[in-house]
This record gives C-alpha cells, structure tokens and sequence, in this order.
C-alpha cells in the first residue's frame, strides 16, 4: 500500500487501521504506529483505535488517544459511546463527567446512541436519579434507552422503581424485548410477585418469540423462588439445550423449599456437576436440618475430587452444629488451616457457632478473637454461644462491647443476650435490656423476645408477673410464649396460671401431644391423679401418641442416631444393657446421695463418702 500510494487514501488507511484494530489477527500497537504516520487520519480512524484498546487489556489507552484526537480531529456520535462505556468500565465517574460536558458542548446530546451510553455510564455508578433525569427529559429514546434503566435498577436493588419504569413503559406502548423480559422477570422472583411473572411469560409466547436459554433461566428462577415448582419444571423439561445455570437453578430451588429427593435425583442425572452444584444440595440438607446426609454428601464430594471452598465449608461446619459432631467440625477446622483458606467473617462466624454448640465454648471464643475482622453475626454467635453455656454475665459484657465498638445489635443479638439472662437468673438487667429493644434501638420485640423474658421472669419465680407480660404482648401470644409460661409453672407447681397456659397451646394447636403429656405430668407431680387420667384419655380420644424423642451422638467420627425403642443399631442389645445398669446406678443416687458411686460398668463396688 505504501509503494504503490494507496496509503496516502484515507479511506483505505482506515480500513487497514480499522482490521489492525478489531481483527483476531490484528496488532494494537502497529495499527497506532499507523494512525500516527498518517497525514489527517479522519474520524473513523481515531475511533476504530479507540475501539480497540477499548475491548483490549490496556483500555485507559483510549482516554489518551481520544486527548490526541480532540487536538486535530473532531469527535462524533460513535466517538462517545466507546468513551462511556469505558468509563462505566473502570467506574471513572469524573472522567465521564469531563466528557458528559464535551457531548453537551459539541451537540451530540440529541443523538439517541449517545444519549443511551450517556444512561448507561450514570446507572454503571450508581447514580440513578441523574440517569432517571436524563432519561425523561430527552426528545430522543428507545428500546435500549428503558432497557438500561429498568435493568439498572434492577441490578441496584431498587425494583419498585424498576416496575415503576416498566409500567410507564407500557403506558406508552412501548414494546418490550427479551432484555426487558429478562430484567422484569427478575424483578418478580425478588418481589414474589408470581401474577406478573406469568404475565410476562404469556406475552412472550402469544408472540411466538424464541425462548434463549438466559430467558429460560430467568424464568425458572421466578418461578422456583415463587413456589411453583411444576411451571419451572415444565419449562425445564422443554430446553433444547440446558446449561450449568439451568440445572442449578432447579436444584437450588428444590433445596431450597426442602423437596431433596427432587434436587437429588436432578443432581445425579446432571452430565457434569461443579461445586456450585454440591454447595446447593449440601446447603439444602443444611437447612432442612438433616445434616447427616449433609456430611455423607461432604464425603462423597470429596471422594469424586471436587475441591470444596468457602460456602461449603460453612454448610459443613452448620451441619455439625446441628448434631453436635466436634470431631468432623475440628477435622474441617484443620482443613481451613492446612489449605490456607482465609478466615472470613462468615467462615469464623460458622466456626465459632459450631465449637459453641458442640460443647467447646473455650475453643469458639479462640476462633472468635483469631479473627481479623468481626460483623454483628459474630458477636452475635459469640453471645448466643456464651449464654448456651450459662456465662450470663460474660454474655452481657460481650453485649455492651460490641455495641461500644460501633456494631449495631439485631433482633437475633437481643434473642441471645436475652437468652443470657434467662439462663444467668440476670433479672434487673435482662428487663433493662427488654426495654432498650424498642427504646434505644428501635428494634420492636417479637414473639422470641417475649418468650425469654417470659422464662426469664417463671424461672426467678415471678409468675404473676410473667402472666401479666404475656397479656400485654402486643400482638397475640404465640404457642412460644404461652408454652414458655406452661414450662415455668409447672416448676413451680402453680396450678392455676399453667392450666391456663396449657388450655391456651391446646387451643391453638389441638394436636400437639407434648403439651399433654406435660400437663398429665404437672397433675401428677401436684397429687392430682384423677386430672392426669382425664388428659390421658382425652389425648387416646383424639387419637393422640407422644412424639418419640431423637438423639444423636458422635463416636471416632461416625454419627449415630436414636429413637425411642430403637431397635436398628447393631449393638443395641448392649446399648440397652448398659441403660438398665446406669438406671440402676441412678435409682440408688436417688434414694442414698451420699453414696459415691462407679459409672465403670463392670463395677459393682460402691464406697461411702
């Protein structure tokens, strides 16, 4: 081109600059040594440049090159749109603002593809109330022009107004695409708002438009997150071509709503599952407070070489909290260790609640102050692992510093410092910090909140009180709060305020046998047989039987679990043997307490004190 002159043709130099500039095989820094070795490169040259560094690793480059450009060469309504969108990039807001100016000065406002990167640069930084403004007083706007606001409140948060732009949008017939759909669609599985959801989808298919896989996915999110398992099903069932997206938001849908034979069963015909997968349907048992299969998935997991990371271990670490399996918890502990993994706040937080409810509050506080940063969720595990152990008073001092560091309690806070109190006999101060909720942090009182002030008050004998408490509960008392005031009244005996708790929980639920069967024993332990009798026969009228307890307990690491008269473990008749033989050891502490005795269960010999 050089030889033969063509070169010197500023449209053909333009088309050189333009494939050095955007082909795969082009050269960024040759295809700038040609534009500045040309005599007048015109418009297209420079933007074609700007393009390219644009979309290339060093996209600042364009900034330098548009100051270059603006010194020969006037700019044009393609030149601000690759401005903007690199400035929405990098997230260069005053950089956009220099060049906001430019545009007005040079007149390419009215030109609706800049007005629409101009939309998109202010919603990239968050200011949507000036992309709002710029929006509804342009003469000139389309499609992409509500698209990006409607999406840039979406991606904010802010989907009341997102359906507020919608329904302008309609009111003046302005027909919405797939990108519409898709924000819109995500907007109603937030807000659960199902009616609209289907809408939406109606007006798609009465179109006859193609359904893309991103729609696919967007609408079986809505659906699943709004409960209607069968739609999302059914659109799943339908795809031509399912992506990792598509089935993990139908596993995690599943999970979610605790249907796991579903998410399991789409879990297993999955053609490639990645961690994303497995944290879904451990963090389903999880939730559904069935951590035994949790940590079997755990295993299996690691047996296939998945490489668990942060969420998983927090799964794994609440699945232990729930059964109390220490030796699985610290072998995971170590595993944070031995790979180096940061300890976050959430992953700390999980591992302090863990120590806590497996009976090592030593150990959470540890964890507590290893790590290098603290949110409220980890004072707040800190206090409610303080308070399950009875440290009432270390509870309460954990309390007032975290409030003195600056960190705003929650509902969930109160809930364990209250707790704290109840289980410390804290009275003044539990009442103190009751009254504070509302007064000082403007947090109202619910139900649990009650319900431990109820057992705070019953367990220091101050039943009358507790009543009262119950009969000002500003909304009405719940099974929590009357059953809390039932419990403290029968370990006080008070007959006539725990008839009237027990009647109450029986009214709101008839068929829970545990309230009769503690208001036979409270008759019984008050010598008032012919009472008990009466319960009994009532709960054999109404069909009624006491609901088997569950325990659990760790052993090596192996988990076991039990019911009442079970019969399935392989070493049963031994378990049950070794029952017999601590009964027998309990009835005589019972009758001779100052007796000594030996738990070894080949040991008959008992000494006297």
């Amino acid at each position: 081109m050089i030889l033969s002159g063509i070169f010197s043709n500023g449209l053909a130099a333009s088309r050189l600059i333009a494939f050095c500039a955007l082909s795969e095989k082009g050269n960024l820094d040759y295809c700038k040594k040609i534009l500045y070795n040309m005599e007048n490169p015109n418009t297209f040259s420079w933007n074609m440049v700007i393009r390219g560094c644009t979309d290339s690793g060093n996209p600042k480059d364009s900034i330098f090159l548009y100051k270059q450009m603006i010194i020969t060469t006037r700019p044009d309504n393609h030149t601000y749109p690759l401005l903007f969108k690199i400035c929405s990039r990098l997230n260069c807001y005053y950089l956009g603002q220099e060049i906001l100016v430019h545009v007005l000065r040079n007149g390419h406002d009215h030109d609706v593809f800049v007005h629409n990167a101009m939309i998109h640069f202010l919603v990239s930084c968050g200011l949507l109330e000036d992309a709002y403004k710029v929006f509804d007083e342009s003469p000139v706007r389309d499609l992409v022009s509500w698209n990006s606001l409607i999406n840039g409140y979406v991606r904010s948060g802010r989907l009341r107004e997102a359906l507020m732009v919608f329904e302008k949008m309609k009111m003046e017939s302005v027909e919405p695409d797939e990108v519409t759909i898709i924000g819109m669609v995500g907007v109603c599985a937030q807000l659960e708002n199902l009616e609209l959801g289907r809408e939406l989808h109606r007006y798609f298919t009465d179109k006859r438009l193609n359904f893309s896989v991103p729609l696919c996915n967007a609408l079986m999110d809505m659906y699943m997150k709004n409960g209607s398992f069968n739609e999302a099903k059914a659109l799943f069932d339908r795809m031509d071509e399912r992506t990792m997206v598509s089935w993990t938001i139908m596993i995690s849908g599943f999970a979610k709503f605790g249907r796991l034979d579903e998410a399991g069963r789409l879990f297993n015909e999955m053609p490639e599952k990645g961690i994303v997968q497995w944290n879904a349907l451990i963090g389903g048992y999880v939730q559904a407070k069935r951590g035994k299969e949790a940590l079997v998935l755990f295993q299996e997991m690691q047996t296939v070489n998945v490489k668990p990371d942060e969420v998983t271990m927090v799964s794994c670490l609440s699945a232990c909290a729930q059964l109390g399996a220490l030796d699985i918890g610290i072998w995971i502990h170590h595993y944070i260790k031995k790979h180096n993994l940061s300890l976050t706040v959430s992953l700390g937080t999980a591992l302090v609640d863990m120590y806590a409810k497996c009976g090592n509050i030593k150990k959470a506080l540890q964890v507590f102050h290893e790590m290098p940063v603290r949110n409220s969720l980890t004072w707040t595990a800190a206090i409610g692992a303080l308070a399950h152990h009875g440290n009432g008073h270390d509870a309460l001092s954990y309390f007032l510093k975290m409030v003195d560091s600056g960190l705003r309690p929650d509902d969930i806070t109160f809930l364990g410092v209250l707790s704290a109190c109840c289980h410390g006999g804290l009275v003044e101060e539990g009442q103190k910090l009751f009254v504070q909720m509302n007064a000082k942090f403007k947090i109202p009182p619910k139900s649990k909140h009650y319900s431990c002030m109820v057992d705070l008050l019953g367990r220091a004998g101050l039943l009358e009180e507790a009543y009262e408490l119950v009969e000002r509960v500003p909304m009405e008392a719940d099974a929590s709060v009357w059953g809390a005031l039932f419990f403290t009244c029968r370990v006080h005996g008070n007959i006539e305020i725990g008839e009237k708790a027990a009647l109450k929980l029986l009214e709101l639920d008839p068929g829970d046998s545990a309230t009769y069967v503690l208001l036979a024993n409270m008759y019984v332990e008050a010598n008032m047989q012919h009472r008990a009798r009466d319960v009994r026969k009532m709960m054999g009228e109404r069909g009624l039987e006491k609901t088997p307890g569950c325990s659990s307990i760790e052993v090596n690491g192996h988990l076991s679990e039990f019911i009442v008269r079970d019969k399935r473990h392989p070493q049963s008749d031994q378990i049950y043997e070794c029952l017999v033989h601590l009964t027998g050891q309990m009835e005589i502490v019972k009758y001779f307490p100052h007796i000594r005795y030996d738990l070894s269960f080949d040991s008959d010999v008992y000494s006297t004190m």
